[in-house]
């Protein structure tokens, strides 16, 4: 192995990543938001964040797998009333669920 291929393997990364970024917004100018196909990629997101979401509480893995599935679910429903009662706000909703998941645990 030589000190080159990290080199070339980070370079091609890079441009790998550059490429998609390009693309992205030579596009993003012709997308309408307000389309069906649009709107689905949305509600696709969102389903694929929902599920992620459902599983880090119900089936955890790691250190969260030994914190108690009550302190999960009860800091998520209280941070989702809090997101809903500040009109939506994502820092608020997750600032409340962190703090008050972080207070169960060392509460125990």
């Amino acid at each position: 192995m030589t000190d080159l291929e990290p080199s070339l393997v980070l370079a091609l990364c890079i441009f790998g990543t550059f490429i998609w970024r390009a693309l992205g917004v030579a596009v993003a100018n012709r997308i309408d938001i307000s389309g069906d196909l649009f709107q689905w990629f949305n509600c696709v997101a969102y389903a694929m964040l929902a599920g992620l979401i459902s599983r880090i509480i119900l089936i955890p893995s790691g250190t969260l797998a030994t914190t108690p599935i009550f302190d999960r679910a009860i800091a998520m429903g209280i941070g989702l009333i809090i997101f809903i009662v500040f009109k939506r706000n994502i820092f608020w909703g997750t600032a409340a669920t962190f703090l008050i998941f972080l207070s169960f645990t060392a509460s125990r």
